[in-house]
This record gives C-alpha cells, structure tokens and sequence, in this order.
C-alpha cells in the first residue's frame, strides 16, 4: 500500500529482463526494489516517482564528435579508470537503424571524425529508443527523468574521485569493488538490509547497486544539489537535455 501523501524518487538501470528500479522516500530513506519489464512501468509505478534518475542516454544528437556528446566528454576526466564505462553516444539516426551494419553505416555518415558504433552501445539501443519514446510523448516527464551514469554517481559519493575497484572483471562481478560500492551507498544512508540484500529476478547484484546510486542522484536532483555534466546542459532536436547529473 503505497501512501498517497508521501512523494517518491527512483533510480533505474537496465537489467537483463527490462529495468530495475530502486523507489526513494525522501522524507525517511525507505527503499523499495523490484524488476520490471518496461520504463514505462517505472513512470506508471503505484510510487508515481517525481524524480527518476535513470544510467542510459536521454537526448540523442543528430551529429556527433569526437568521443560523443558534450555530456560524455565532461565526464570522462573525472573516472580515472572508470572513464571506458562512459560509451560514446551515437546520432539518433544511427540508434534508429534495425542492425549493425546499418547503424554503423549511419554513424559514419553522422559523425566527424567518422566513427562506427561499439557493438556493446548498439545492444543499449532498444533500451535508449524506449526511454526516447516515452519522454517524446509525454512532454511532463522530460522534467523529471534524468540521465545518470553509475560510475559518475559513486564519483560524488566517493567525494569526487574515482573508485579505484571496478565491479567486473572478465564479465563477472568483482566482490572487492561491489564492496566499496555497498560501503558508499550505505554512508549515504541508503538501508543497508536493501544495499546487501538480493537482487530482483532478472537482474544481477551490479545492477541492483547501478540502481541504488542512480536513487541517490535522483535525491540530489529533488534536493537541488545535483549538477549536470555538462552545466548548462545541451539539447536535442526535440528539446530533450543532453547531460548527465550527479
């Protein structure tokens, strides 16, 4: 039972079988965790958050430069080690293409130096055009969705410096760095019984803890303490922000 008079945040990452959410009370710091197949269900949560901070793209350039968009290239000097988790984001023609060939062939033409797209950005792309759809069609939530970024987000709550574990290595999860990660989250008082609990279905341990720091900048964001990356943000052709906030 969701209380009418009390206001929610959420923070959002993509997990294997859709989105995993972490819904904020501000007023108290209760925490409430749970998969979901589609962003949209994380707009249309029984929380009805106010603030959604979410780790993927939001506002796509028609053309692009060298290592991305401004937001990406602002934020890579500050993650040490951390900066290849910040992909370079494509034009939106090129995250519109059905394949990889034809994305490639897109981001060629759209970009200067010409550039192909990562395989690993591409397999985002479903994910990136469904929040697209969803602040397009809906001009209230452009306000209160954010773009986030994991790493940028535990840079602030490491007080401004890079994590030096990272969360993976080989493709499975690192416990040293998801240890540093469970002890910042906690310091910012985030419930430790939620930081070290299970993940949802669907979702692995990395993505519950993407979650939780994504919820910690969306407080920051309702706290008007956050700052995006770059300040002032830029913006697509549909209006929509190009920045990412911590």
């Amino acid at each position: 039972m969701i209380d009418a008079a009390e206001e929610w945040l959420a923070g959002v990452d993509g997990c294997r079988d859709g989105w995993v959410a972490a819904f904020m009370a501000p007023a108290d710091g209760v925490v409430r965790v749970r998969a979901v197949p589609r962003f949209a269900d994380v707009v249309a949560a029984p929380e009805a958050p106010a603030t959604i901070a979410v780790d993927i793209p939001i506002g796509l350039p028609e053309r692009v430069g060298h290592g991305g968009r401004a937001a990406e290239n602002a934020v890579r000097p500050l993650l040490g080690m951390r900066q290849s988790s910040v992909f370079s984001v494509p034009s939106r023609a090129a995250l519109a293409a059905a394949d990889y060939r034809a994305a490639c062939r897109a981001a060629l033409a759209t970009s200067d130096p010409p550039r192909q797209v990562s395989k690993q950005l591409f397999m985002l792309a479903p994910k990136i055009r469904e929040v697209d759809d969803c602040l397009r069609a809906d001009a209230c939530w452009a306000g209160r969705v954010f773009e986030a970024h994991p790493e940028l987000a535990f840079w602030r709550l490491n007080g401004g410096a890079a994590l030096d574990e990272p969360k993976k290595v080989r493709g499975g999860c690192y416990e040293p760095g998801l240890a540093l990660r469970r002890r910042l989250l906690i310091e910012e008082g985030l419930p430790a019984a939620v930081v070290n609990g299970a993940a949802p279905k669907g979702a692995g341990l990395d993505d519950l803890l993407d979650a939780l720091a994504c919820a910690a900048i969306a407080r920051r964001i309702y706290r008007g303490v956050a700052t995006p990356f770059p300040d002032p943000p830029e913006r697509d052709a549909f209006g929509l922000p190009m920045a990412i906030w911590a």
